[in-house]
């Protein structure tokens, strides 16, 4: 079966400024060789601290960010191989949701407005356009009274939800989830999860989710790709990542997730990850978690581990997976 959308060794390097002396220029390896699928009406959820590469990777698949190397397909096409005209059409079946519905939003436009913005873009008629705009609202949970108020007149939860509603305008097959729920309260987080879970049933809708929050994660991802400066540390179906996590780095963040009913023992059993991420401009040598593994050996340091088959389905990066 083809996949929705396929990363094949994806590579997003930025250059830096000359060195002194004529020395070369450092470069930014902000993705550096991912590979992932995404299968129609699936959930892949891509998780990790902050300045891993996960927003890099998304900007990348939507053509917000440059490609150094690799390749795109969206339903079996090389994005890299298409003319502009044939990549513009190609991108109305992917949408994106980012984390901050106000600096989504245009503070000056109506809500109405916001949501048919794509709509008028692509030439539809106005009537059209009034139509759509009301059944996006609808589908959403906003009510058609909120249609003329600004952003700033709303909650964060029904602004994220006119983000959404414009994101679905085009019908799109593909919704790049940004950290779509971090900037909201946890009460109101449940719910714009629940309604993501619910346009996916309704729509058949798939998902590409970035997050750092496990406990979301958890919530709504079919799979999970854990990654670390710039690369896939290990994949799986998510009941099994969480379940038997395989990479020390998996384990720690795993283990970071808050639980109401933590014991004394799970407690003490908590893994603490010395030190901050590496530098994506002087990536250490070998398997980049060695810095800060609690399992680290001198191997490690000797070359980046592949990403191995630990099972059908399953797959690490490291020379002694749990």
């Amino acid at each position: 079966m083809t996949p929705l959308l396929e990363l094949q060794d994806l590579k997003v390097h930025w250059p830096g400024r000359g060195g002194r002396w004529g020395s070369p220029a450092a470069v930014t390896r902000a993705v550096d060789g991912v590979s992932l699928r995404i299968h129609e009406g699936e959930t892949v959820a891509v998780v990790g601290e902050s300045g891993c590469g996960k927003s890099t990777t998304g900007n990348a698949a939507l053509g917000l960010a440059p490609v150094t190397e690799g390749r795109i397909l969206f339903e079996g096409q090389d994005l890299g191989l298409l003319s502009g005209a044939e990549r513009r059409a190609l991108w109305q079946k992917m949408q994106v949701v980012f984390q901050d519905p106000v600096s989504a939003l245009n503070p000056r436009m109506s809500i109405a407005r916001s949501i048919a913005e794509p709509l008028v873009i692509n030439g539809w008629a106005r009537d059209r356009v009034r139509r759509r705009v009301d059944e996006l609202m609808d589908l959403v949970g906003l009510n058609p009274d909120q249609r003329d108020r600004r952003p700033t007149a709303l909650s964060g939860g029904q602004r994220q939800r006119v983000v959404i509603a414009r994101a679905l305008a085009l019908s799109p097959r593909l919704v790049i989830c940004d950290e779509p729920v971090s900037a909201l309260d946890v009460s109101i987080q449940s719910q714009i999860l629940n309604l993501l879970l619910r346009l996916q049933r309704e729509l058949g809708l798939s998902y590409l989710f970035i997050s750092h929050d496990l406990s979301v994660v958890r919530h709504i991802a079919d799979r999970v790709c854990v990654m670390y400066l710039g690369i896939i540390v290990e994949e799986g179906p998510a009941t099994e990542v969480f379940a038997h996590p395989h990479h020390p780095y998996t384990r720690a963040l795993i283990s970071a997730i808050p639980r109401a009913d933590i014991s004394r023992r799970d407690r003490d059993a908590r893994i603490i990850l010395k030190g901050d991420l590496p530098s994506p401009l002087n990536p250490p040598p070998g398997c980049p978690f060695a810095t800060r593994c609690p399992k680290v050996m001198p191997e490690c340091s000797a070359a980046r581990p592949p990403l191995e088959r630990m099972g059908p389905d399953r797959s690490v990066r490291c020379i002694a997976p749990d």
